[in-house]
């Protein structure tokens, strides 16, 4: 899942959008119970349509079958914290695993419940990491401690074959008065081809960059890159067929380098915000903030949740985790709540070490006024 991906699911629906939320198990025995769950919400599922007089029985059979092929597309392999499945009536599904808890439950309404997917997704460190090599390109989706390959949008770039004669793309451009012709050619089209592709990417889906290679294919890589892309950090040496632990662990330094000249930069942004009173700090004074949507930049401790109680006049935070407070005027974790908000609308949300905004009361804002 990426940022746009994220926003494209947080758009209304036809009803009923339903969103089928579990949370499951990584290790056996405890697993084997989750088959049993699932299909015990899908029974639900299909009475809450079946007794709703808003919903036809043909969108109500789309969507408990896109439901059933959205739980069929889930690998068991890839052990997790929590399921989140959507289907909608004009057979959109989709199907997602996540590493935080989420609360079981069925939800029918206009819209997928995206909370918990944007808050995984916004609380767990994500990074782009590409791999220059003449022979595989590779770019890898690095979030969680883990990578995993991206394939499609032009990746991975592998060399053009040459033909029997001899004349590839660059002899033929060579023949015409091209940049050089060869192998040098040819190294460089690789490179070209990584530098549009990731452009593109990031342009959609905007994370750190880390690139790994050789000290002359970073040099052409520079040379080549794109307006949207930005190198974050570097891991020199060839990579060639590393396996995805290997470049995950080569990375960690640049990762942590770059995380440490983020934060003291976030840190001077909100102390001159303060300087010309386009700061807030804690959570109820940036939560009524950003619900104005007045919230231009919000920077939380990543360890941060605050279950809270609303008033008629505030929220009142509470002590504890997510969850333990139960009532009609409990909201479960508001951090997350504050969140969701300023991204809709249109916001950067940054995460920083727990104890870095101690002095700021652990969440703190940059307004737009």
């Amino acid at each position: 899942m990426d940022a746009a991906t994220l926003s494209e699911l947080r758009k209304p629906r036809a009803y009923p959008a339903v969103s089928v939320l579990m949370p499951t198990h990584r290790t056996l025995p405890e697993s084997r119970q989750d088959r049993i769950r699932l299909r015990n919400l899908l029974t639900e599922v299909r009475r809450r349509l079946h007794d709703d007089v808003r919903v036809a029985p043909d969108a109500a059979g789309q969507v408990v079958r896109g439901l059933e092929r959205a739980a069929d597309g889930i690998d068991p392999r890839h052990a997790s914290a929590g399921l989140v499945l959507f289907a909608a009536p004009d057979g959109e599904h989709h199907a997602f695993t996540i590493g935080q808890h989420v609360d079981e439950r069925v939800v029918v309404d206009a819209g997928f419940a995206t909370r918990d997917l944007v808050a995984d997704y916004t609380r767990t460190p994500r990074y782009w990491l590409l791999s220059l090599s003449d022979q595989r390109t590779r770019l890898w989706d690095g979030h969680d401690g883990r990578l995993a390959e991206h394939t499609g949008g032009g990746f991975p770039v592998t060399p053009e074959p040459i033909d029997e004669a001899g004349s590839g793309r660059q002899s033929r451009r060579a023949a015409q008065g091209g940049d050089g012709g060869g192998a040098g050619e040819r190294h460089r089209q690789i490179v070209r081809d990584a530098a549009r592709a990731v452009d593109r990417i990031l342009a959609r889906d905007r994370r750190p960059l880390i690139v790994a290679g050789v000290t002359r294919r970073q040099a052409l890589f520079d040379e080549l890159a794109g307006p949207h892309t930005t190198v974050a950090g570097r891991v020199d040496g060839s990579f060639e067929g590393a396996a995805p632990g290997t470049l995950a662990e080569a990375a960690r330094p640049a990762l942590d380098a770059y995380d440490d000249l983020r934060e003291v930069a976030v840190l001077a942004e909100l102390e001159a915000a303060r300087s010309i009173q386009r700061y807030a700090g804690g959570l109820c004074e940036v939560s009524r903030l950003v619900e104005e949507g007045r919230g231009d930049h919000l920077v939380v401790e990543r360890g941060y949740y605050a279950p809270a109680v609303k008033t008629h006049r505030e929220l009142v935070p509470m002590d504890g985790m997510p969850g333990v407070l139960k009532g009609a005027d409990v909201v479960d974790d508001a951090v997350d709540d504050v969140i969701e908000t300023a991204m809709e609308y249109g916001g950067e949300v940054t995460f920083v070490s727990d104890g870095f905004l101690v002095d700021h009361g652990r969440i703190a804002l940059v307004t737009r006024y």
